[in-house]
Formats: C-alpha cells, structure tokens, sequence
C-alpha cells in the first residue's frame, strides 16, 4: 500500500505542477493581450485627437477668413470700398494673411488623413480662390467683382459643409 501512496501522490504532484504551469501561460497569454488591446485603444485614441484638433483648426480658420469676407462685402455695400486703394488694400492684406493660416490647417489635414479628409480639405481651400480673384478685380476697379465675390459664398459654404461631414466620417472610423 505504501507503494501506491507513493505514485499516488507523485502523480498529484505532478498533474499540480502542470495545471500550473498551463495556467501560468494562459494568464500570461491573456496579460499580453490586454495589453496589446490597451495600446491599440490608446493609439485609436491619440489619432482620434490630433485629427479632431486639426480638423477643428481648419473649420475655426475657415470661419475667420469668411469673416474677413464679409467685412469686404459690408466695406463694398457701405460704400467704404470707394476709398479704394487704402480699405481694399488692407483688407487684401488681412486676406493673404488668413489664406496663409488656412493652407498651414490644410497641409496638417492632409498629413493626418484619411485621403478623403484631405481632399475636401483641398477643395475648401480652392473655394477661396473666386473670393480672391474677385478682391483683385475690385482693387483694380472692376465695376462687376463685388457680384462676382458674393457669388462665391454658396461654394465656400459648400466646400466647409463636404469637409465637416468628411471628418466627422474620419473621426467615427478611427
């Protein structure tokens, strides 16, 4: 009997060494990826953020340069635009300005991505161009550029409407 309470006890000891060992890998299996998931979830995150922050960058720089705008509009309307060269002069100047900072928020939506955040991003951009023709054409006295600058607001307003709904898709993707 002594025999069999020896190989008994040996089998117990060693079935208990394995089980351990085999629950020993699989928590370490499962630490591991916990933590891969944990950095994954952090990565998707830190994206999340930078393009939401570049995204609200440009839409912030889109409304201020629209701003700009209008104080054109209200400059021509009020009659203040006739004083060419000083008031037209300035407010090109401001609009050179804001196209700067709304190109720097351009380039940091193409760097961040996704492609299709990016070209609406490019199209907003180029929305500005009829605005900036037209303020040319005003400067050089062109009687019909202050209809053809008005006329440039629907595509503008557009353009930010199409990259508003392209990020919101980007952010909901990450």
């Amino acid at each position: 009997m002594a025999d069999n309470t020896f190989w008994i006890a040996a089998l117990t000891g060693g079935t208990a060494v394995v089980a351990s060992w085999v629950t020993s890998r699989g928590n370490t299996r499962a630490a591991r990826i916990q933590a891969d998931t944990a950095v994954l979830a952090q990565r998707a995150e830190r994206l999340r953020d930078t393009r939401r922050t570049a995204y609200l960058d440009l839409i912030e720089q889109a409304h201020a340069i629209c701003e700009l705008y209008w104080e054109v509009s209200a400059a021509d309307r009020t009659g203040e635009a006739r004083r060419r060269p000083e008031v037209l002069d300035e407010l090109a100047e401001r609009e050179r300005d804001q196209y700067g900072k709304l190109r720097r928020c351009v380039r940091v939506v193409d760097l961040e991505g996704p492609a299709a955040a990016a070209t609406a991003a490019n199209a907003l951009q180029k929305a500005t161009g009829p605005f900036h023709r037209a303020l040319r054409a005003m400067r050089a006295g062109d009687a019909e550029a202050a209809d053809d600058f008005d006329r440039a607001y629907r595509p503008f307003w557009e353009a930010l409407t199409e990259f508003v709904d392209a990020a919101r898709t980007a952010l909901h993707e990450v």
